[in-house]
């Protein structure tokens, strides 16, 4: 296993306690999820069918405001997982830092990576992979700066998996174009990370391919039925991207107090420069509070945001300490 947040069983294993103890801050998954409706017995029961699939990408193009072609997926992974088999392998740039999955997978299907750090740098390249908004610095691009990509590499995938709380950054309404596929999570911003569900969106090719190599059944009847309410919830979505906005304003005024400097982030997790993370994670360890650290940095840290008000007192506590 690649370094990831959610590594909850090593803190436990080295500080101790349960589950039931710990806030895990160490992943950018939503902490106050969407309220999962009851599923039909048939959800478990029976293999999922294609109206109901149907179903479930319409409420995902409404949402995403977009016509184009779209696959649904167990989780924004399984597309990264499927990305570098849509051709044979070639030369590979990822911006980077950033999710270690997209490079990792790419290396592992025979493509010749290069991490840049520029988003001029990926020009030329077979295969161009830009997350936005980044993980973690939280660094964006506009529609009309990665749109220029297009037609300057082989293709362009843009993976938006924290896209739900910047819309207007997307690239899903002008998906469908050759040469460029959008991946968006599901589980991230409505806080269901275990239901394991995202979607591809991209040419009518490069979504059939990707369709065909997922196999017949590639999410569970229960991830349609919850996926097909919570994506058709204009309204909760809305509150909560309004929740999380005002949220991370205070995550950043928590941190200033002790002394933490925001670099950047999303309204989702924020990214700090505290000078020794190590040190600083293992303070909040103690208080059983996770939070996430980077090889290639020793000053960052990055933090989720609490969720209901006793997760945030006891940070605040941990942090006064």
């Amino acid at each position: 296993m690649r370094d990831h947040g959610g590594n909850l069983d090593w803190a436990i294993g080295h500080y101790g306690g349960s589950a039931a103890d710990w806030i895990d801050l160490s992943t950018g998954v939503n902490r106050v999820p969407y309220p999962v409706p009851a599923v039909s017995p048939e959800a478990w029961t029976a293999l999922p069918t294609r109206s109901a699939m149907d179903g479930l990408l319409r409420a995902a193009r409404t949402a995403y405001r977009t016509k184009a072609p779209i696959v649904a997926l167990a989780g924004a992974q399984a597309a990264i997982q499927l990305v570098p088999r849509l051709s044979a392998p070639g030369r590979a740039r990822v911006l980077s830092p950033t999710y270690n999955e997209h490079a990792a997978s790419l290396r592992a299907a025979g493509w010749q990576v290069e991490e840049v750090t520029r988003l001029a740098d990926l020009e030329g390249t077979d295969l161009a992979i830009v997350v936005n908004p980044n993980n973690p610095d939280g660094q964006t691009h506009t529609p009309d700066a990665l749109l220029s990509l297009v037609g300057r590499v082989g293709r362009l995938v843009v993976d938006e998996s924290f896209g739900d709380i910047t819309p207007a950054l997307s690239l899903a309404p002008m998906a469908g174009r050759e040469g460029l596929v959008v991946l968006r999570s599901f589980g991230k911003f409505y806080g269901l990370a275990g239901l394991r569900l995202g979607f591809a969106l991209g040419a009518p090719g490069e979504i059939a391919a990707m369709e065909a190599m997922s196999g017949p059944w590639p999410i569970s009847g229960a991830a349609i039925e919850i996926g097909t309410l919570a994506l058709a919830d204009a309204a909760w979505a809305d509150a909560t991207a309004q929740r999380l906005a005002a949220e991370a304003w205070d995550m950043d005024a928590l941190a200033r107090g002790h002394g933490w400097q925001p670099i950047g982030g999303t309204d989702l997790f924020r990214l700090y420069d505290t000078t020794d993370a190590t040190a600083a994670q293992a303070h909040l360890a103690r208080h059983q509070i996770w939070s996430r650290l980077f090889p290639y940095s020793p000053r960052w840290l990055r933090l989720g945001l609490p969720g209901a008000a006793p997760e945030w007192a006891r940070l605040a506590t941990a942090l006064e300490g």
